[in-house]
């Protein structure tokens, strides 16, 4: 169990700790010169019950309220110290407000230097703190009055602490590590030490850790858990870790940082959080306001943007963004306190919630239900609430980050999820999510052909946007490739239609047709014949040869690249190829219109219309006489054969839990 005092400057906080363990916390010069505390001072002591105990003793001046969040972040029980003689005190009621902040649940209350006072005297400051823990998270905790120069009271309290223990009990070790980096220095013949209290999961000597968020990557070469050697170290532990690693030195990690498992590097700027203010607040907080955030160890300016048209009034509370002048490294659910940016007063905190928040469209409907099924308890109660959320899909992955989940918890999230899996991770969907997408999709493409029967197919975007539930694209071209190999649909580069759906010509055009296509395919093809041109070859009527042409652009055989001038659909996917070629021979890959002329042999003239025709449809980005081709739309006109194939290497179906991912997975249907 980690203990944290908490109370105003000169209550004896200091000294019941040395009362309790026999260590004195002030270690630096001043703190001794002065008689106060500065810094965080750290005891540890093992109880006759074996239970051992680890004190973070924090300063109490009011200047010093930033080094007491510090220490006050990862501890299990309260003692807060107020003295006899000048009973409730500022930061007496300040400390207590940062404990509820914190949502520090179990505590005691110690009136100190007893010794001093008579029994009127101490009845009253017991009244005085009855009346300030009323409402508080440590309403109805025990008060024990102490000395600690006689001893009164020790005893008493010492029992206390020890029955705490027992009942508080070991945190779980299960989840990701996290430590929150408190103390960081150089320690002769070792090296870089660092020190805090471990937040979740485990480390063992040997591990390979992070640095978040510098993204530095350290080896724990030892390990000193609760001031005593070890090979392990425990959520819930005080620990010093010994680490060594390529730039790792003293100066690489400070108060603030944390030391974490390498899945849990992705530290974040932008934050939707629960936020409560103060009842204490003189006034209500706009938008945009300054505030210094605290969480861990770590303080970072911050400012405060409202989700609602109103502001927050003291002693309410509201959903709001925080925006961080720097990354941080957090956790959905952890606990934050925000102070004025004069340091002076400490205005309230609340919960972190989403951690991946939007710059845009952060004040939407389906933004609001996202974060009420984020807010909620569990992180099972969580992922059925997401998956009853649009999008309507999950991230497993990043959800089991954010929250700091290991595979075996993972595993117990969701009984029943139809795995899709993207590049960047396993997304899931309930089952009755996925078969209202697939039936309603299935249904959209049904409706445009029976509107379009002339027509080969339906873009990708036009489709998602016709649905109810409209996944990212990368996400539903997955999905459709997914189909495509169970025989439901057809993929042709931009197109999509059921695998049924057939368009023809009729016998006369067909015909006229066969007599145009050896010219696309043969070796005309990168210049092939105009509209007129066709029509005089073939001794036809201009307009009925552009109706052709026209009908088998719509049949997605052709392209009409520019006015009349038409390529076959699988030329222009050639074309695409071609330039990949090209590029591949640039530096940067970027290429001229003459550069694509001298290769298909064509002409200026047509292969800028080539080329224009390309800028238009975003496969090609232009700069002055220069272009270089966009990577995200190479396959736009059928070039999608190597992205096909390495989809397919992951089809949906039942996922062995052994080789990828614990949770059970239904195969869809």
């Amino acid at each position: 169990m980690i203990v944290g005092t908490a109370g105003h400057i000169d209550h004896g906080k200091s000294s019941l700790v040395r009362a309790l363990t026999g260590v004195e916390t002030d270690r630096l010069k001043e703190e001794k010169a002065r008689g106060i505390s500065i810094d965080l001072g750290f005891a540890y002591r093992t109880f006759p019950n074996g239970e051992r105990i680890g004190f973070i003793d924090v300063p109490g001046h009011e200047r010093f309220i930033h080094t007491m969040l510090a220490g006050a972040g990862g501890i299990d029980f309260a003692l807060l110290v107020v003295a006899a003689d000048d009973g409730v005190m500022p930061q007496t009621r300040e400390h207590l407000a940062i404990l509820d902040l914190l949502a520090v649940r179990r505590g005691v209350v110690v009136i100190t230097k007893a010794d001093l006072a008579t029994d009127e005297r101490l009845l009253a400051v017991e009244i005085e703190i009855e009346a300030l823990l009323s409402g508080s998270a440590l309403a109805g905790s025990p008060v024990i009055p102490v000395s600690s120069a006689t001893g009164l009271g020790v005893d008493t309290l010492e029992a206390l602490l020890s029955q705490a223990a027992r009942e508080i009990g070991k945190r779980s070790a299960k989840g990701r590590f996290r430590l929150a980096v408190d103390r960081a220095f150089a320690l002769q013949g070792a090296g870089t030490v660092v020190t805090g209290t471990v937040l979740g999961g485990e480390v063992r000597i040997g591990d390979t850790v992070r640095v978040s968020p510098s993204g530095l990557v350290a080896r724990v070469r030892s390990i000193h858990a609760q001031n005593e050697k070890a090979q392990i170290g425990k959520a819930g532990d005080r620990c010093a870790l010994n680490l060594t690693g390529e730039r790792i030195g003293r100066d690489a990690i400070s108060r603030g940082d944390m030391i974490v498992d390498e899945h849990l590097h992705a530290p974040t700027a932008r934050i939707d959080a629960q936020l409560s203010v103060l009842p204490s607040e003189p006034r209500p907080l706009g938008q945009w306001f300054p505030v210094h955030l605290h969480h861990g160890a770590a303080e970072v300016a911050a400012r405060i943007v409202l989700l609602d048209d109103v502001q927050i009034a003291p002693g309410t509370s509201s959903v709001v963004q925080l925006v961080v002048d720097r990354p941080i490294a957090a956790m959905s659910g952890d606990r934050f306190v925000i102070r004025d940016t004069s340091a002076q007063r400490t205005i309230g905190g609340g919960r972190l919630l989403d951690l991946r928040a939007p710059a845009r469209k952060r004040r939407s409907p389906e933004r609001r239900a996202l974060l009420q099924a984020l807010a909620l308890d569990t992180p099972r109660a969580m992922l059925a609430a997401l998956l009853e959320t649009p999008p309507y899909y999950v991230n497993l992955e990043q959800l089991a980050r954010d929250l700091g989940l290991g595979s075996e918890e993972t595993s117990t999230l969701y009984d029943d999820v139809i795995r899709i899996p993207p590049d960047s991770g396993d997304n899931v969907m309930a089952p009755s999510r996925w078969l209202r997408l697939r039936q309603g999709l299935l249904a959209d493409l049904e409706s445009y052909h029976a509107e379009n029967p002339d027509q080969p197919g339906i873009g990708l975007e036009r489709l998602r946007l016709m649905g109810e539930i409209r996944p990212p694209a990368p996400l539903f071209r997955l999905i459709l490739q997914g189909l495509q190999r169970q025989g439901v649909l057809s993929l042709d580069g931009a197109w999509v239609k059921l695998a049924s759906h057939v368009v023809r010509f009729s016998p006369k055009d067909e015909v006229l047709w066969g007599q145009v296509e050896p010219h696309l395919l043969g070796e005309e093809r990168f210049r092939p014949p105009r509209t007129r041109d066709f029509a005089n070859m073939l001794e036809v009527d201009e307009p009925r040869m552009r109706s052709l042409l026209k009908r088998a652009s719509r049949m997605g055989l052709v392209h009409e690249v520019a006015h009349d001038s038409f390529f076959a659909r699988v030329v222009v996917a050639t074309i695409i190829e071609i330039l990949q070629d090209v590029a591949g021979t640039k530096a940067k890959g970027e290429f001229t219109a003459a550069d694509l002329r001298d290769r298909l042999d064509n002409g200026r003239k047509v292969a800028i219309e080539i080329l224009e025709f390309l800028d238009r449809h975003g496969v090609t980005l232009r700069r002055g006489d220069l272009r270089r081709l966009n990577p995200h739309r190479l396959d736009l006109f059928g070039n999608a054969a190597g992205d096909e194939r390495e989809a397919s290497q992951t089809d949906f179906q039942e996922v062995n839990a052994e080789r990828r991912d614990p949770v059970q997975a239904r195969p869809v249907s």
